[in-house]
């Protein structure tokens, strides 16, 4: 397979964790280039990478297959679009647009166009998304009632002088941490069937929504989920009830704090171990053997399985040449859109709306 050059416009944390490491670890993918527009952060980090200044420099670029949109959220869909209409295949960092009627467009100009459009829904690749989902698929819980899933931040003070904490529909809370979990729970479950969510700010002072709570209506199933900036003390990242049992987790993937304390990832394939989580934090089984002697349990810890943003772009890179389907497809980034949207009318005039 021949290499693909990949540019990423944006230098800021999206950029030096999530993107330029995991690019620049898989086989197939070169990053050739990157935009910041000041400043020589980008350079000293990736010397071998072109350094443009703006975004029409990188797109006139012949050797860039593959762009990365990593910049701010109201940016993504007009970004996304200028790279797909000068023919290059497009990653955007989620939200995957401001609306679903722009994740529409975008889908449709890359189907027209032939190229791929991936929504970065990469925390599919997170040890305990994917510990949960061998959970649901193996039944280890019996018919599951209750799916709960948490991202929680504590951060009492509105920021100043960051565009995350601004008053813009593609800001705050449910379209930061909002695209994961939602992503998250349509991967294990599929369309749910009614919305019901209270999206709102919590805090003092916010310019930004601040916390949600969305429920996911399926048949004999809820699933949560749930996410606050006022939590200091923070929920199960996943919590799952079933007719057999529970599973109980708390802490984050180790991926990104790994990163920013300074982690190098390792090639992809090279043999090197990319990050087991510790012992400390993997989650509990609780389950009773016998169903008529429900006050007879037994506990046990789950092994949490190795989590790796590395297959997110070789599943790119492979599509891209077209030996495997697209794991994580525009499609899945419009209903994610969609869900966040329905939760905000649900919210707003206090009632369940179907999907």
């Amino acid at each position: 397979m021949a290499e693909i050059g990949v540019g990423v416009i944006g230098y800021g944390l999206a950029c030096k964790v999530f993107h330029a490491p995991f690019v620049s670890a898989v086989p197939g993918l070169r990053l050739k280039a990157i935009v910041q527009r000041k400043g020589d952060e980008a350079g000293k980090a990736y010397p071998a990478a072109t350094i443009y200044r703006d975004v029409e420099e990188l797109l006139g670029d012949s050797g860039i297959g593959l762009v990365v949109v990593a910049t701010p959220n109201e940016t993504h869909y007009a970004l996304a679009k200028q790279a797909l209409e000068a023919g290059k295949h497009v990653v955007i960092d989620k939200p995957f647009a401001a609306s679903s009627d722009e994740a529409k467009e975008l889908l449709e100009l890359a189907a027209a166009k032939g190229l791929i459009v991936a929504p970065f829904h990469n925390r599919r690749w997170d040890g305990d998304f994917l510990t949960v989902r061998r959970l649901v698929d193996e039944g280890a819980l019996g018919r599951l009632v209750t799916f709960e899933s948490h991202f929680d931040r504590y951060r009492p003070i509105q920021r100043e002088g960051t565009w995350k904490e601004a008053g813009n529909v593609a800001n705050g809370l449910l379209f930061d941490l909002g695209p994961h979990l939602v992503d998250q729970a349509l991967a294990l479950f599929g369309d749910p069937k009614t919305v019901t969510a209270s999206v709102r700010s919590d805090r003092d002072k916010s310019a930004i929504e601040d916390a949600f709570d969305i429920a996911l209506g399926y048949d004999g199933l809820i699933a949560w989920c749930r996410s606050s900036m006022l939590a200091c003390d923070a929920s199960p990242r996943f919590l799952l009830h079933g007719t057999g049992g529970s599973f109980k987790k708390y802490g984050l993937d180790p991926q990104e704090p790994a990163l920013i304390a300074g982690a190098t990832v390792p090639e992809l394939g090279s043999g090197d171990d990319w990050l087991a989580e510790d012992e400390s934090l993997w989650g509990t089984l609780t389950v009773a053997p016998v169903l008529a002697d429900p006050g007879n349990v037994e506990k046990a810890q789950v092994e949490t399985a190795k989590g790796d943003y590395r297959h997110f772009y070789a599943n790119v890179r492979d599509a891209v040449n077209g030996v495997e389907p697209l794991l994580i497809s525009p499609e899945d980034g419009v209903k994610t859109i969609r869900v966040l949207e329905l939760a905000r009318v649900s919210s707003k005039e206090g009632r369940t709306v179907e999907f």
